[in-house]
This record gives C-alpha cells, sequence and structure tokens, in this order.
C-alpha cells in the first residue's frame, strides 16, 4: 500500500478538522436556511398558517431533543461511526425534503435531518476535542469550528434567499446533502480509526429514554408558545411534564448502577456548568438578534428575501474576524477573559441595536451594530467551547459535547420564545418591539459576562500552558 493510503498524524488532524468544520458549517446553516423560503415552501405544498411553523420546529425538536443521547452513543460506540451514521442520515433526509411532494413527508425529513444532525455535531465536536488536547493548536482549532459554526448560521439566511429567490425552495433542502457527502469523505478518510470503546456496566436506557423525553417535551412547549401563549394551561402543562420527566432523569442518573447517560460529576464541574450556563445566555441573545433584524430589514426597510440574506454577510465576516482574533489572543490571554470581554463587545451591539427607528436605513440602524455584535460573538465562540469540554474527562467528551450543543439550542429556543413574547406587545409599533426585544439581548450577554467572571475557573492561556 501506498503511503497516501494511510495519511500521518498531521494531516489526518487537519482532516479531522476540516470534517468538523464541514459538519458544523451544515448544521447551522440548517438551523436558518428554510427560513426565507417558507413562503414558497407554503404556496407549493399547501402548507397552513399553523403547519407551516413545523418545518422549523421538526428540526428544533429531534436535534435539540437527542443532542445528549447522541453525545453519550458517540462515548459508548465510537465517535467516528456515530459521526459517519449520523452524516448518512442527515444527507438522505435532506434529498428527501428536496423531492417531498406534500408537508407530512417534508416535515418527516426535517425530523430526520435532526435526528442526523443530534448524532453527527456532538460526535464531530469530541473528535475536535480528542484531536486537539490543548495547546496552541486547540485554540487555532476551536477558533475555526466558531467560525464556521456561526457563519453557517449567518450565511444560511443568504443562500436560502439566494436560492429561493433564483433556484427554487426544494434546493434549500437539497444544498445540505452534498455538502454532508463531503463531510462523510472527509471523515472516512481523515479521521482515525478509534479502538474499540471500553464498556462497563450495561447502558442506562431508562435515562436515555427520560432525558430525551424531557428535552423534546421542553423545547416542544417552548416552541409552541407562539401559538399558545406563556400563562395558557397548554404551555404550562407542557413545561411541568418537561420538568418532571428531566427531574426523574437527574434521579435515575444519581442511583442507577449502569452506565449513566451523564455523569452528575460533569455537571457538578464548574468549567463545565459555567461555560454551559454562558452558552445558553449566548444562544438566546444571538437567535433573537437573527429573528428582530430580519424582521426589520424586510418588513420596516422594505428589502427582499435575496437582498435580505446578502445584508447579513458582514455579520458573517465579522464572526470571523471576532473568531480569528480569538486565537491570536487565545495564546496569550486566558480563556475566561476572552468569553467576558467578547461577551461585553456583544452586548454593546445589541444595546446600539436597541436604537432601530421606523425610518432608518441599513447603514445607520443595522450596518454598524452588526459587526460590533458578531466581533464579540467570535470573540468568545471559540473559548467557551475550549472551557466546556475541557473540563470533561476523555471518556466523557461526546456527553460534555452534546450537553454544549443542548444548552445552545435550548437557548436558543427559549430565547426567541420570550423575547418574541417581550417584544410582541411593546410599544406602538413594531419597531419598538424589535428595538426592545434586542436590548433584552443586552441584558442577557450582559448576564453571560457576569457568569464568566464568578463561576467559570481561570486557567492558564495556551501559550503558557504549551510552555
Amino acid at each position: 500500500m501506498t503511503k497516501t493510503e494511510f495519511p500521518g498524524p498531521a494531516v489526518r488532524a487537519g482532516l479531522t478538522l476540516a470534517a468538523v468544520a464541514v459538519v458544523q458549517f451544515t448544521v447551522s446553516l440548517d438551523l436558518s436556511v428554510v427560513n426565507v423560503g417558507l413562503p414558497a415552501i407554503a404556496a407549493a405544498l399547501g402548507f397552513g398558517p399553523v403547519g407551516l411553523t413545523w418545518v422549523i420546529h421538526a428540526y428544533a425538536l429531534t436535534f435539540g431533543g437527542l443532542l445528549l443521547l447522541g453525545g453519550k452513543l458517540a462515548d459508548r460506540y465510537g465517535r467516528k461511526r456515530v459521526l459517519l451514521v449520523g452524516l448518512a442520515v442527515f444527507g438522505i433526509a435532506s434529498l428527501a425534503g428536496g423531492f417531498a411532494a406534500d408537508p407530512g413527508q417534508l416535515v418527516a425529513a426535517r425530523a430526520a435531518q435532526g435526528i442526523g444532525a443530534a448524532a453527527a455535531a456532538p460526535a464531530a465536536l469530541a473528535l475536535l476535542t480528542a484531536t486537539f488536547p490543548g495547546g496552541r493548536e486547540r485554540v487555532r482549532a476551536f477558533g475555526v469550528w466558531s467560525a464556521t459554526n456561526a457563519a453557517g448560521g449567518a450565511l444560511g439566511v443568504l443562500i436560502g434567499g439566494v436560492l429561493t429567490e433564483y433556484a427554487g425552495w426544494r434546493w434549500v433542502m437539497l444544498v445540505s446533502a452534498p455538502m454532508a457527502a463531503v463531510a462523510l469523505v472527509l471523515a472516512r478518510r481523515g479521521v482515525a480509526t478509534e479502538p474499540p470503546p471500553v464498556r462497563g456496566s450495561r447502558p442506562d436506557v431508562l435515562g436515555a429514554v427520560l432525558v430525551t423525553a424531557g428535552m423534546t417535551t421542553l423545547v416542544f412547549g417552548v416552541v409552541r408558545t407562539e401559538q399558545y401563549g406563556w400563562a395558557s394551561p397548554v404551555t404550562l402543562i407542557t413545561l411541568a411534564v418537561a420538568v418532571a420527566l428531566l427531574a426523574a432523569f437527574v434521579h435515575i442518573e444519581r442511583t442507577t448502577t449502569r452506565d449513566p447517560v451523564v455523569r452528575l460529576g460533569l455537571l457538578a464541574n464548574r468549567a463545565v456548568a459555567g461555560a454551559n450556563l454562558y452558552n445558553l445566555l449566548l444562544g438566546a441573545a444571538m437567535a433573537s438578534a437573527f429573528y428582530f433584524v430580519s424582521l426589520y430589514l424586510q418588513r420596516v426597510l422594505g428589502t427582499g428575501p435575496a437582498l435580505a440574506g446578502l445584508q447579513f454577510l458582514p455579520f458573517a465576516l465579522g464572526v470571523v474576524a471576532g473568531s480569528v482574533l480569538a486565537v491570536k489572543l487565545g495564546y496569550r490571554i486566558a480563556a475566561r477573559t476572552l468569553m467576558a470581554g467578547g461577551g461585553l463587545l456583544a452586548a454593546a451591539g445589541f444595546a446600539w441595536f436597541g436604537f432601530l427607528s421606523a425610518d432608518g436605513s441599513f447603514l445607520a440602524d443595522v450596518l454598524g451594530p452588526s459587526m460590533v455584535t458578531s466581533a464579540g460573538f467570535g470573540l468568545c465562540l471559540g473559548p467557551v467551547v475550549s472551557v466546556a469540554t475541557a473540563g470533561a474527562a476523555p471518556e466523557d467528551s461526546g456527553a460534555a459535547s452534546g450537553l454544549l450543543a443542548a444548552s445552545r439550542q435550548i437557548g436558543a429556543s427559549l430565547g426567541l420564545a420570550a423575547l418574541g413574547t417581550a417584544a410582541h406587545g411593546y410599544g406602538a409599533s413594531p419597531v419598538a418591539g424589535y428595538a426592545f426585544g434586542l436590548t433584552l439581548g443586552a441584558v442577557l450577554f450582559a448576564a453571560a459576562v457576569a457568569l464568566a467572571l464568578t463561576v467559570v475557573p481561570g486557567s492558564a492561556p495556551a501559550g503558557r500552558a504549551g510552555r
């Protein structure tokens, strides 16, 4: 066999990073790519107003509900194996969605995409953690990961708008299939085959069922608040059931003699707990930013779907710039300090967004705050992931990765529902509501900064740690 059949460690590390970056970009893209195309999808397949929301919710429910289970499966059965299976499911589901002939088929395809993403995302992040355990290489790897993660969400709006307007809504679904295929090839080629995981006691099946049901019910209750208010019996009962299921899960994890889904010692770790709480607040603020700014561009400034997507491009570039800066500063500055600094910068950008006006413009009201917010977001995204995964033992890296992804997804669902409700009835005009919702985003980031400074433990910068 030739040498090219067996890449060296450096080549393997590069291919692993490339595969993980493509996975994260694709998963993030699918959270936002369909939003702009919803009206065209409704017209083509005959969705009703309520049913159309399930094109979004089906993905969010399965993705958010299964992330912890996906991370545990990666720890138990091998990260590479779970990554490849997740990518295959995701790619096939994307093709099925592109050829859907009725609403039920499209919603089912979106749910299947969420299942694939819930397996692939934590497995990919766990592989990144294992491949780059520390030092400068870890800072650079998480900088690349954070840039592709945020760029996928921001560019999803642009790609969705362009595809819907010029190629048709089906390509909004089909575009994810080739990206999943590329990631699958890179992972098969570049990711080293792991030794069989050491399996101790039998898996905690009851805990897996409880946490999956609890998280799915929680996301379900939150996303339906646009149909049923927060104080409605439907919402209160749904959230109470979710809390009961998650409380039962914690009890099972404390008492089980089987291999737990999440070791409670992981949740007691200050680095893991602080980073996940920070990540939840970050997800809540950023999801609301995309939502309110998109509404402002299209409903107030009268921007079309394709142009509105294009106007999110500076946001993506700002995230990349912030991520590059985090890599350079990460060699000399502790991750906790970068989390606090990035959070303060993002909070300032959200506060600037709070001055939106009905007679504003893209240049005056959107571009400036977008650049400030996105730079702060990029600055803190890599460090928070590094802190959360560094605080976990190697055998828990998949669970820690799933927990981190779940905290972001739950934060996004909670933030969008809560801030959307708060903005809906605020002021005499929709613009006043958008501005108020974005101002609340600044409050969330300020709270995240307080968490970073008080809960997250300090650590040596990567440069000093490497030496």
